[in-house]
């Protein structure tokens, strides 16, 4: 196989920095299944590593991207063969093991998820870590017992990949959806996915007492911080919070009342450590109930050659929805 074109980052100065490379097979991480990728997508994860941003990088040099979706060019696992169809998303992709951002990816086969009939590789990436994210907390808010008929569901961060996706996902599903944004001029496009709500964020006064009035059935949040501590105050009896974002900061002040007085339950989502039958199911789900019927509106695609510059754009809050990255081979 010839050289082809990966983004790697590289440790320098004590910072990280990612660039262009032309890479062979054997530069890569080893790994039973060879993926010709077709396309990735940028998480803000990914913004982080490449960025330094966020200490996400385990080792350098790595290439970077959490994703990747495409067909198999080369396999020593019976449960793949050469053409079929891909996707891989989390594990140590793109941050300990050489990711999704190169023509080719090399992967265990533990990692590689068959592709859903009913899914694109576009949709594969489209979804990504962000719809996997969403569809596994939408599936474990339903494990402890949401229903739509329990009350209003608020998604934080609205205009973010994740909460993007998971406001049609939960839409689609019959919750009466409420979307948390600070971005005034989103409003319509948060109601085009389906929420029947808009809670602009200036116009939330958090409180400062253990409870406040309970509003909440369940909650999607990708913010954490004041933001997270808010709802574990606002939520109703019994209500469900799936937290998987930090972008508004890591701490967490509140107090135990909540879940002692409330029921309230906080559920950690951690997509990229999920096991592999409950992962199968998931995209399972994904490519039915589950799909967005407006995959596409929360969708937009980039060059390969253009990736370095949606970064700092994601990293702004200057993006919304899923950047997909379509990568082309020589």
């Amino acid at each position: 196989m010839s050289k082809f074109s990966a983004y790697r980052i590289f440790e320098e100065n004590g910072k990280s920095a990612g660039r262009f490379v032309e890479l062979m097979l054997d530069d890569l991480d080893p790994g039973e299944i060879v993926i010709q990728t077709h396309y990735s997508s940028v998480n803000y994860k990914d913004a982080l590593a490449a960025t330094g941003a966020g200490k996400v990088i385990r080792r350098f040099p790595c290439v970077g991207g959490i994703d990747v979706s495409g067909v198999v060019a080369s396999s020593s696992d019976v449960r793949f063969k050469t053409s079929d169809k891909v996707l891989v998303t989390g594990y140590d992709m793109g941050v300990a093991h050489d990711g999704g951002f190169a023509e080719y990816v090399r992967v265990p086969a533990d990692w590689v998820v068959p592709l859903p009939l009913e899914l694109t590789l576009f949709d594969a990436m489209a979804l990504g870590t962000a719809g996997f994210t969403a569809g596994l907390a939408i599936h474990r808010l339903e494990q402890n017992e949401l229903t739509p008929d329990k009350g209003k569901v608020i998604v934080t961060g609205a205009t973010g990949g994740v909460s993007s996706l998971g406001i049609q996902m939960l839409a689609q599903l019959g919750y009466h959806v409420v979307a948390l944004t600070g971005k005034d001029s989103e409003h319509d496009y948060l109601k085009s996915l389906g929420a029947n709500e808009i809670l602009p964020r200036k116009d939330v006064v958090m409180g400062t007492r253990p409870l406040e009035k309970a509003l909440w059935s369940g909650a999607l949040d990708s913010v954490g911080g004041e933001t997270l501590a808010w709802l574990t105050r606002t939520m109703l009896q019994n209500g469900t919070i799936a937290s998987f974002g930090n972008a508004g900061g890591i701490e967490l002040n509140t107090t135990v009342l909540p879940f002692i007085l409330r029921g309230v339950k906080l559920l950690g989502v951690d997509s990229a450590a999920t096991a592999m039958p409950l992962r199968r199911k998931i995209w399972q789900r994904l490519a039915g109930d589950l799909r967005p019927k407006q995959l596409a509106k929360a969708a937009h695609v980039v060059p390969f050659s253009e990736l370095p510059q949606v970064f700092p754009l994601l990293l702004q809050g200057k993006q919304r929805g899923r950047t997909v990255v379509e990568i082309k081979h020589a």
